[in-house]
């Protein structure tokens, strides 16, 4: 089991930048593929972005390309989201995942985190 805990969250205007960090404890970070999922007010989770094992792969939501890059750093435990170019419509609650596929981590994770609030104002 992979503990996920985010970070980064906060209030920034529009066409700014933010970037979010995720910490996982627990099992070898290496074994999982991990991701972003977020959800805006009142609406469902939906994907954002995935990274493989290693980083060789990556996926992203057709909203987010070229605007959000998603890395990680195996020896810190740590997987990122930068951010830029924020949109009101980027507004949401944000969620780090990890699951041992690539294909789930994608379309239903196995290990969620608590969330991070990312508020774009206009």
């Amino acid at each position: 089991q992979v503990r996920l805990a985010e970070s980064g969250g906060g209030l920034v205007q529009a066409g700014g930048s933010l970037r979010l960090s995720c910490a996982a404890s627990g099992r070898t970070f290496s074994d999982y593929h991990l991701g972003w999922f977020r959800q805006p007010p009142g609406k469902e989770r939906t994907f954002v972005a995935a990274i493989s094992q290693k980083g060789y792969s990556t996926r992203y939501a057709d909203s987010v390309k070229g605007r959000f890059t998603i890395s990680r750093d195996n020896a810190k435990n740590t997987v990122y989201l930068q951010m830029n170019s924020l949109e009101p419509e980027d507004t949401a609650l944000y969620y780090c995942v990890a699951d041992p596929n690539f294909s789930g981590v994608a379309r239903a994770p196995g290990f969620w985190g608590q969330g991070t609030q990312v508020t774009v104002s206009s």
